[in-house]
């Protein structure tokens, strides 16, 4: 079959395909498909877009998974960008039969982009906002030196999963000391206020004044944007490229809290669309192995497309057939299983969607477990299905990455920044954090301090632009 009939039949397809998705009820942006070669679909993968700044920790992810495809060991057969209009890059080589299935699934991820609570203040004009900050990246290259600006990246991408994604409903906002104003500041105005000066000293002394003098006035999760606003080093141009790698992480971050749910979702829709549409014999075959791939389950980790797939099937069945005692205790009527799906697509994250719906019954089914390293090897260290559950949940907490917050931002009275871990009993990398001090140090470009947990016991590291130290406290 030459190219041009490929395309035409697979225009068809996407015809019938889109037309038995709205059937179901998606609810999805205008779709564009694009077929690219391997070279091409590998860097948008490396890049996780299509425009990006350029940097090498992208081209060391590109090497990686192209290596990997060119041995079959891995391979990427599409990528679909959260956008209004959504797009989708089919991988050239891909049959017939695969691209169908992937035009399924991506009509599945951009239905839940679309209607996801956690994605409602994403961006949808992220490759315009990408392509322009590359742009300027690029000139802060010509105009400050290649190697400079490189190393000023190291340093953001250090430190750039500890944001907030959530900071946008917060209107407080916290002040250095050296902005924060005396009491007389908000107090209301009125012809006496030059009286205020008369006591200058007993004014400072109030409790309204030492509590104003804590900074920030409570701990801050968003490390990036307290950097952003607060660190006195900062170049316009560093300020920028922060912020921009600060925005472009809060655009992924939703993608990241719904991977399973976002996948099972994809895998749900997938397999339900190509159920309904014509295939021969050799396609239905060839279908079966493609799926059976996507859901291979592994002893060393998780795949989402399986689990987030059997929990929305439970889901529907126990909603549409309860038993007499959720019937009675629940509420539940019956029937209601796709309507309820349709309602923990649009509310849940991956924490409460494995909180709420993962049962004893499919923990045992999917024999899943927990394991750890003993001596030499990794064996299993628990198997009761709450400790397994919320295990999970909690490798889940934060997208995975150390709770941080910013506990001062003038510790010593020297504008050092103090940093502590909410430990919950996983102990820090002591290797990465010596690594990532010296980062935090570049951006605040003061003396930086990290309060953790080691051994049970409290432990600060710090450095001062020269080495890093530890002690207990």
């Amino acid at each position: 079959m030459n190219p041009k009939e490929e395309i035409k039949l697979l225009e068809q397809a996407l015809v019938k395909i889109t037309a038995k998705a709205r059937d179901y009820g998606l609810d999805f942006y205008d779709m564009y498909f694009e077929i690219c070669p391997a070279d091409i679909i590998y860097t948008f993968g490396a890049y996780g877009m299509p425009t990006r700044y350029s940097h090498w920790t992208f081209g060391k992810s590109y090497h990686k998974m192209k290596t990997q495809y060119d041995y079959n060991l891995g391979r990427i057969y599409e990528m679909v960008i959260n956008s209004n209009p959504c797009y989708a890059f089919l991988l050239e080589g891909n049959t017939l039969i695969q691209n169908k299935l992937v035009m399924a699934h991506v009509l599945g991820h951009c239905d839940f982009f679309k209607n996801n609570a956690y994605f409602k203040n994403t961006s949808r004009d992220m490759v315009e906002s990408m392509a322009a900050a590359a742009e300027r990246f690029r000139g802060y290259a010509f105009k400050y030196g290649h190697d400079r600006v490189e190393t000023f990246i190291d340093a953001v991408i250090a430190i750039q999963e500890h944001v907030e994604p959530r900071v946008r409903v917060k209107n407080k906002k916290s002040e250095s000391p050296r902005q924060q104003k005396s009491c007389r500041a908000t107090a209301p105005e009125t012809p006496y206020d030059d009286l205020w000066l008369l006591d200058e000293k007993q004014e400072n002394d109030c409790d309204k004044c030492k509590q104003a003098k804590k900074f920030p006035e409570e701990p801050e999760k968003d490390l990036m944007l307290f950097i952003i606003q607060h660190s006195k080093e900062l170049e316009d141009w560093q300020r920028d490229i922060m912020s921009v790698v600060r925005h472009e992480m809060l655009y992924f971050w939703p993608q990241m809290e719904t991977k399973i749910m976002n996948e099972g979702w994809a895998t749900y829709w997938h397999l339900r669309i190509m159920r309904e549409i014509d295939l021969d014999e050799a396609e239905a075959l060839e279908f079966a192995k493609m799926h059976s791939g996507i859901i291979q389950t592994s002893r060393a980790r998780i795949n989402p497309y399986h689990l987030g797939l059997k929990i929305f099937e439970d889901i529907e069945k126990r909603w549409d057939n309860p038993s007499p005692e959720e019937k009675e205790k629940l509420g539940r009527p019956g029937g209601d299983g796709r309507e309820k799906i349709f309602e923990v697509r649009a509310e849940e994250n991956d924490i409460s969607f494995l909180r709420n719906y993962l049962t004893r019954e499919l923990i045992d089914e999917l024999d899943l477990y927990l394991y750890k390293k003993t001596g030499y090897e990794w064996k299993i260290s628990d198997k009761e299905w709450e400790t397994v559950r919320d295990g999970i949940v909690n490798s889940l907490t934060n997208c995975g990455y150390p709770y941080i917050l910013v506990q001062d931002g003038d510790f010593n009275k020297r504008g050092e920044l103090y940093l502590k871990h909410s430990f919950e009993g996983t102990e820090l990398d002591v290797i990465y954090l010596e690594k990532t001090l010296p980062h935090v140090y570049t951006l605040w470009g003061r003396p930086s301090h990290l309060e953790t947990v080691l051994d049970n016991k409290p432990v600060l590291f710090s450095y001062n632009g020269e080495k890093v130290s530890k002690k207990f406290l």
